[in-house]
């Protein structure tokens, strides 16, 4: 019997601990999409304790408390970060066969050099050593990243930014490259107009560009997105339940527009071409600069008001919906083919039955121009453990060519989580092993260890490009 997260965790063969070993565990992370907050990195803060790093935002560990009979008191509510961590605490033990046991034990493992289990007995003890550490030079935030060997990090960013906090970090000289990513998802919500009119109010004012008409509010996002790439963004992200892709014409998206102006409702096919619309602006402008555009597509948001209105969004209401995607997606990146005005895509579901489907759209539109030009992403959200990941890379192994994929990113809010690409690393090893084990692939370990290293580093650095920046 194996050890519980030893140095082979994951590596079920011999063949496969050599792979990691040899060839995948010592590269470098190209996180080319997260959520870390840029002003955090910026003021190169420490963080006063381990419930503030840990359990500030991060909704799947609160979506476990919950299960586990927590208040939200002591989730999003007022009770001390000590007492926060209590629960957290008592909660571990319950969380076996949940990734989250994995993800806790990993990151108290590689970043504090802790070896226990986290329970009600330990937590006290734990609490104290990480605190006392992350008061330490070497915990401040820069710190944290450079100590995990990251290359490059992208966070999500609205094109409101300002950027300051970018550019404080380049100007610092900070030895990671810390960038931009376009989301420009507020720009075309017109289910909400009032929000919509609210964030085109704040969008004159910081484009100053006054705007009365459609071709206005093209040129001040437009302006946005220049001042982006002048920043050094070469990536746009987009978090949708689906794809909108109806067909619409110029007068009626100006007309639409106004109406969303005056605040006179809008008929549901109208927000819908309002949305397509939008989204051809954005691929076009994305083409044009050479970036590389990302469509997140699948999570039901918000299911429950009251949690909503009590905790406010992205604090774990979310859930995987089943969305028809193909239709919409096809016709969508067919528009901009025909253009030859498709930007290097990836892709990335929520919904697992959705696997096949996406690993085969993408191969409509890869045209030899570059290696992997339209990707499936990595596993995604409620997908981003052992079996979501098997089962996103087993298709996409069936279907198109994983030796071009860009692989892993942490998709995350805390900078505790870069240890999800090793987790990454170590599952495709274990995948490739197995196959020379049985005999489906042929024992050539140098070769299958270069593609395992494109994998994990190489193809996300050729695939971006960010040395030039």
């Amino acid at each position: 019997m194996k050890n519980f997260l030893d140095q082979d965790f994951l590596l079920g063969t011999k063949t496969a601990q050599r792979l990691y070993h040899e060839f995948a565990s010592e590269l470098p992370i190209i996180d080319y999409h997260c959520h870390l907050p840029p002003d955090q990195i910026a003021a190169d803060l420490n963080f006063e304790n381990l419930t503030r790093v840990w359990l500030y935002g991060d909704h799947y560990k609160w979506r476990a408390m919950r299960a586990n009979g927590v208040n939200e008191a002591f989730i999003t509510g007022n009770k001390t970060d000590e007492e926060k961590f209590e629960k957290w605490a008592a909660t571990v033990p319950y969380t076996l066969r949940n990734p989250l046991y994995h993800w806790t034990h990993l990151e108290l493992q590689r970043y504090f050099g802790i070896n226990e289990l986290l329970s009600p007995v330990t937590a006290s003890k734990i609490y104290a050593e990480c605190n006392a550490k992350l008061q330490t030079p070497e915990f401040s935030v820069r710190n944290i990243i450079t100590g995990k060997n990251v290359e490059v990090v992208c966070t999500t960013d609205d094109p409101l930014d300002n950027l300051a906090d970018h550019q404080k970090i380049k100007q610092d000289g900070y030895a990671v490259k810390v960038l931009p990513a376009f989301r420009p998802d507020k720009a075309m919500n017109a289910d909400d107009q009032h929000a919509l009119n609210l964030y085109i109010d704040k969008l004159q004012t910081v484009s100053n560009i006054d705007i009365a008409t459609f071709e206005d509010y093209l040129n001040a996002l437009k302006s946005r997105h220049d001042y982006f790439a002048a920043n050094g963004c070469q990536l746009s992200d987009h978090g949708l339940e689906e794809i909108y892709a109806e067909d619409y014409t110029d007068s009626e998206i100006a007309a639409i527009f106004l109406k969303i102006r005056s605040q006179t409702a809008l008929l549901p096919l109208e927000i819908l071409k309002f949305k397509s619309a939008m989204l051809v602006y954005f691929a076009h402008w994305d083409h044009e600069k050479g970036w590389v555009q990302q469509f997140h597509l699948g999570a039901l948001r918000n299911n429950n008001t009251r949690g909503l209105t009590q905790s406010g969004p992205d604090t774990g209401w979310d859930s995987i919906g089943d969305f028809k995607q193909g239709v919409a997606l096809s016709k969508f990146l067919n528009r901009l083919d025909l253009d030859n005005r498709l930007a290097k895509t990836i892709l990335y579901n929520l919904n697992p039955s959705d696997n096949e489907l996406m690993a085969s759209m993408t191969g409509n539109f890869n045209d030899g121009s570059v290696a992997g030009k339209v990707q499936f992403g990595s596993a995604w959200w409620f997908l981003d453990q052992k079996d979501g990941m098997t089962r996103q890379l087993n298709a996409l192994s069936n279907i198109g060519l994983i030796s071009r994929m860009v692989g892993m990113l942490t998709d995350s809010r805390s900078f505790l989580s870069f240890p999800r690409h090793e987790y990454f690393r170590r599952l495709v090893c274990n995948l490739f092993a197995e196959d020379i084990e049985n005999g489906e692939m042929p024992n050539d370990i140098t070769w299958t260890g270069k593609i395992i290293q494109d994998i994990c580093y190489y193809n996300a650095k050729n695939y971006f490009n960010f040395d030039k920046q």
